[in-house]
């Protein structure tokens, strides 16, 4: 049975009151967050979540989910419900961490005042232990490394190593500084990704070069972090056992202590700094150019077979790859050409993460929804065992549509303009 099938089991006026109720109520407690309306749905639909609501954990399950309603000038009002919302239960964040450092690295040079550095040839040195250099980028147009070619890559198909350049370049202590003056207080970003970063190595960034054909046009020496960023959280030691580097099993639960934190409600509130900067003080907005937001927009959005330079061919790659809420990345997914999905997911040690704005342009239709589900169900961490395609990514999927079809019967006094997200993606 669809999910457009099974929500016609569920009245617009039953929803209506719902969303009366808790709107209601949110008033009434200086609006705080409605828990009530997510478990709802999800409880209204145990065809779809029943696996999920009567696992042990519930998989660890994190929803927010964020109503957008325009008033006549088109500025938006925001309503958020959430389910098992929880900063101090842990979950691994993945590559979620790679949008946060995309804006910071644009911010930097925007800092800088050198606007070329975006575009410009960026060759990585190394200087320490471990480091790796990079001196050419087969996937750019010009076959060289940049900035603009590295966040294309991570917001397309989430790139490691694009991420670990731009983490390079920023600096550990930038990123963490630059993520408290935004108030995103239950976050950290301490190591790359998917080279076992940790220790000094994950102190130490490598010195970057930017270049304009043979003119150097700015230099970024080693770095080294000095600070620590404690954080202490339920659920950082999990499971019976891990496999280790040498892929040895060591039957001991395994300490997420020393890697990256980003909560749900922290990765929804970037996005909603990114995509409506307007509706926050002018000193808590990015420090970006119209044109980075555009970039940002436009790349987030497209699907990595819209792509040429970086190119990404069928079959290891397909439209919904990236796309976790309401289309599960599933390859033989059947592409909605009115949705847009503006979104960072994230994927490991057994999580499923996606941080995403969807819009229908024909009907009218956007709103954010941030979600986070995890099966590890032998226990073991690193062993590449995990329940994604049978657990995680049908949840993502249910869950996005379900959303989606009733947000589609929810009624708005005035209809959004969202020319703004509109953009013409071509090879």
């Amino acid at each position: 049975m669809t999910c457009k099938n099974t929500l016609q089991r569920i009245t617009s006026a039953k929803f209506l009151l719902l969303c009366l109720l808790s709107l209601a109520g949110g008033i009434a407690s200086a609006q705080q967050t409605d828990t009530v309306f997510l478990k709802k749905i999800l409880t209204d639909h145990p065809e779809l979540f029943s696996g999920i609501l009567n696992h042990p954990t519930q998989n660890e399950v994190q929803i927010l989910y964020t109503q957008i309603d325009r008033d006549k000038n088109n500025v938006p009002h925001f309503t958020t419900y959430s389910y098992r919302l929880n900063a101090n239960r842990y979950f691994y964040p993945a590559s979620t961490v790679k949008l946060p450092t995309s804006i910071f690295a644009l911010e930097k040079i925007n800092e800088l005042g050198l606007k070329k550095l975006k575009s410009a040839d960026m060759i990585t040195d190394s200087a320490f232990f471990g480091q790796s250099k990079v001196l050419t980028d087969t996937s750019s147009i010009t076959g060289l490394p940049s900035i603009t070619n590295y966040i294309k890559k991570i917001l397309l198909v989430s790139d490691n190593d694009a991420y670990n350049r731009l983490y390079e370049f920023i600096g550990r202590e930038e990123i963490n500084k630059k993520l408290k003056k935004y108030e995103l207080n239950n976050t950290r970003i301490i190591g790359r990704l998917a080279v076992g970063d940790g220790g000094e190595s994950a102190r130490n960034t490598n010195p970057v070069n930017f270049y304009d054909g043979k003119k150097l046009l700015y230099s970024k020496p080693l770095m080294r972090d000095t600070l620590n960023y404690p954080m202490t959280l339920e659920n950082m030691v999990q499971g019976k056992g891990y496999l280790n580097r040498k892929d040895s099993l060591i039957m001991q639960p395994f300490s997420f202590a020393n890697l990256n934190v980003y909560t749900i409600a922290n990765q929804q509130m970037v996005l909603r700094r990114l995509l409506f900067p307007e509706t926050f003080p002018a000193a808590q907005r990015f420090n970006l150019t119209p044109d980075d937001y555009k970039f940002i927009y436009k790349y987030m959005s497209m699907l990595p077979t819209e792509s040429s330079k970086p190119g990404y061919p069928t079959p290891e790659f397909y439209p919904a790859y990236c796309k976790f809420l309401y289309y599960g990345s599933d390859s033989l997914a059947t592409i909605n050409p009115d949705v847009r999905i503006f979104n960072k997911i994230g994927d490991s040690y057994g999580y499923d993460i996606d941080n995403a704005y969807i819009v229908d342009f024909k009907n009218k239709v956007e709103f954010m929804l941030s979600a986070v589900v995890q099966s590890n169900e032998d226990g073991i961490l690193n062993d590449n065992k995990y329940e994604y395609k049978t657990v995680c990514l049908p949840f993502m999927k249910n869950l996005g549509q379900v959303i989606m079809q009733y947000e589609l019967s929810r009624p708005k006094k005035h209809l959004p303009d969202l020319s703004k997200f509109k953009f013409v993606y071509t090879k």
